[in-house]
């Protein structure tokens, strides 16, 4: 089982920026990502809504023969709690690795949270991080646009649109001399370098698919999952709409193209329930 694939989802693009740290972490792994297309965004749907999307979402990489499963969302993670319980392989959402990975880098103890509304809402960065450092000030913005900016191509940190919206967004972070920002949403790292230019050098950012990305090796190793092939490992992707949007949108979360290894998956016939 070992060289099975490891298995992404998310609610549409952002998890890419998690299978493009995961590649770099552990080159020799398969990955099978699974991007809900036709559904995206979760971000705006009822709690209801999320869990029955993310069990469906698993339940499709399960049918691939996966390994492990990875929710690269925010969201899925922060809503959909219980779905760890119920799968058969290990599985890790993104709160819990990004969370440790802000408690023990923050120097003063104000941390900020940026993520979609269902994220900062359901509170669960908030409430991680207050489990591990009791004494942290955890402070929270939604930032819904963000999603939009990075999807539609806007993401360079020296265009004014850019520059607008993160300053609409972080100026009340920024008052509050945080010194530590999670990027909740795997969208965000695309304009990290715009959020820094805004915050400062002096604010960390904590990019939530690269801390992923090293718990899921850490979680593989564990459990003796580790693909001993010295071979580069392959990625495949599945999408519930349009290929050829996927593809284009994709260069811009993985830095190449994606060609042929996209494939379209009807959701009526491919899920379970």
């Amino acid at each position: 089982m070992y060289d099975n694939a490891i298995g992404i989802f998310d609610s549409g693009l952002g998890g890419l920026t998690a299978v493009k740290e995961l590649v770099k972490v552990l080159p020799h792994e398969n990955i099978i990502y699974f991007g809900d297309t036709a559904r995206v965004p979760y971000g705006n749907r009822s709690k209801k809504t999320i869990v029955r999307y993310a069990e469906q979402d698993a339940d499709f990489l399960l049918s691939k023969g996966v390994k492990m499963i990875i929710a690269a969302c925010g969201t899925v993670s922060s809503v959909a709690v219980n779905l760890k319980d119920q799968l058969p392989v290990p599985f890790t959402g993104v709160v819990a690795p990004t969370a440790l990975a802000a408690s023990n880098a923050t120097k003063n103890g104000r941390v900020g949270v940026i993520g979609t509304s269902a994220t900062v809402n359901s509170g669960s960065y908030k409430n991680e991080l207050l489990r591990l450092n009791k004494s942290i000030s955890v402070f929270q913005q939604d930032c819904p646009l963000f999603v939009s900016l990075v999807e539609n191509s806007f993401i360079s940190p020296d265009d004014d649109i850019v520059k607008l919206t993160v300053e609409r967004y972080l100026q009340g972070l920024k008052e509050q001399q945080i010194d530590t920002l999670i990027l909740g949403c795997t969208h965000f790292p695309i304009i990290a370098k715009a959020i820094s230019n805004y915050l400062g050098p002096e604010v960390t950012l904590i990019d939530s698919g690269r801390e992923t990305a090293l718990y899921a090796a850490s979680l593989l190793e564990k459990n003796k999952l580790l693909n001993r092939s010295t071979d580069q490992g392959c990625c495949r992707y599945y999408v519930s709409d349009t290929v050829e949007d996927f593809r284009r949108t994709a260069e811009i979360f993985l830095g190449k193209t994606v060609g042929n290894e996209v494939s379209h998956i009807n959701l009526e016939h491919a899920f379970v329930h």
